[in-house]
C-alpha cells in the first residue's frame, strides 16, 4: 500500500545509500582513471575498512578512534597492496588486472574470516546520534541523518584534493595523460602509490560510518562491489562527478524499488545501467578513457 510517508522515508535511505555508493565509487573511479586498474578488491577493502573500525572501536570505545582507524588501517594496505603487487600490472592486460585484484580481495575476506569468525560485528553509534529525529512530517534513525553529513563532507573533503591542491591537479593530468606527466619530471609512481591509498582509504572510511548502520561481516563487500561498478558505469568511468551523480542514482533506484519489490531492486538498477550504455556509452558525465 502507497503512502507518501513510505515514499518520503525510502527517499531519504536512497539519498543516505547514495551518498555512500558516491563515496565509494568516486575511490574506485579515481583509481580506475588514474592507473587504468578495474579494482575488484574495493569491495574488501570497505570490508576492512569495518573491521578495522570495528577492533578500535573495542579498544577504545571512541568512535572518532574507529573512523580513524579504519581510513587510515585501509590507506595503509592500499599503499602497501600497491606497491607490492599492483604496481606490476599497470602494463599487464586487464584480464591480468582483474584477476589480480579478484585474488587480492578473496585472500582479504578469508584473513578476516579466519581471525574474526563468519559472524557479524557490530559498531554503535556514538551516543549524540542514537535514536530518532522527528522531522514534523515523519520520523528519522538520527545515525542515517548524521551519515549523510558525514558522508558529504567527506566527498568534499575529497573535491578539494582533486580540483584545489597540487596533487590533485597532478592526478587529474594523470587520469588524461600519464606518459605526459612521467615526461615533465614528475615521479608518477609515487603519484600511483598516493591516488591507490586515497582511493583504497574512500572505501576504508565507507566502510566504518556505515557500521552502525548495517553489520560488519566478511562478505559485506560483495554486494557493495557490483553496486560501485554499476554506479561508474552511469556516472562515466574516471569521472568524480560522474561518481557522485551515478551513486545518487543508484540510490534512489534502490530504494524506491525495494519500497515495491525488493527483489527488483537490482533488476531496475541493472536496467538504468544498460540504458546509459546504449545511450551514452561514456556515461553520464564520463569521456573517452584511456584504451
Amino acid at each position: 500500500m502507497f503512502s507518501w510517508g513510505n515514499f518520503i522515508s525510502q527517499c531519504f535511505n536512497g539519498l543516505v545509500l547514495g551518498a555512500l555508493l558516491a563515496l565509494i565509487s568516486s575511490g574506485l573511479t579515481i583509481i580506475y582513471g588514474t592507473l587504468g586498474v578495474l579494482n575488484l578488491a574495493h569491495g574488501a577493502m570497505f570490508m576492512l575498512g569495518g573491521y578495522a573500525g570495528w577492533v578500535a572501536y573495542e579498544y577504545t570505545g571512541s568512535f572518532l578512534v574507529a573512523i580513524a582507524a579504519g581510513a587510515l588501517f585501509v590507506m595503509l594496505v592500499g599503499i602497501v597492496t600497491e606497491r607490492l603487487i599492483i604496481q606490476h600490472f599497470y602494463a599487464r592486460p586487464h584480464e591480468d588486472q582483474l584477476l589480480v585484484t579478484f585474488g587480492l580481495g578473496i585472500v582479504f575476506v578469508e584473513t578476516v574470516r579466519y581471525f574474526f569468525g563468519s559472524l557479524s560485528k557490530t559498531v554503535p553509534p556514538p551516543s549524540l546520534l542514537a535514536g530518532i529525529t522527528p522531522l514534523g512530517f515523519m520520523v528519522y534513525p538520527t545515525y542515517r541523518l548524521a551519515l549523510l553529513g558525514i558522508v558529504a563532507v567527506a566527498l568534499l573533503a575529497l573535491y578539494f584534493v582533486l580540483y584545489r591542491t597540487r596533487i590533485g591537479m597532478i592526478v587529474r593530468a594523470g587520469i588524461e595523460d600519464a606518459v605526459m606527466v612521467d615526461s615533465l619530471g614528475i615521479n608518477i609512481q609515487k603519484v600511483f602509490m598516493l591516488v591507490f591509498g586515497i582511493g583504497a582509504m574512500a572505501a576504508g572510511f565507507a566502510g566504518i560510518v556505515n557500521a552502525p548502520v548495517v553489520a560488519v561481516a566478511p562478505d559485506v563487500g560483495d554486494a557493495i562491489l557490483v553496486q560501485t561498478f554499476v554506479v561508474v558505469v552511469i556516472g562515466g568511468v574516471g569521472s568524480f562527478p560522474g561518481a557522485v551523480l551515478g551513486g545518487l542514482i543508484a540510490g534512489q533506484i534502490i530504494s524506491l524499488t525495494s519500497m515495491i519489490d525488493p527483489a527488483y531492486s537490482y533488476v531496475m538498477l541493472f536496467v538504468a545501467m544498460t540504458l546509459v550504455l546504449v545511450l551514452r556509452p561514456y556515461g553520464l558525465l564520463g569521456t573517452a578513457g584511456r584504451e
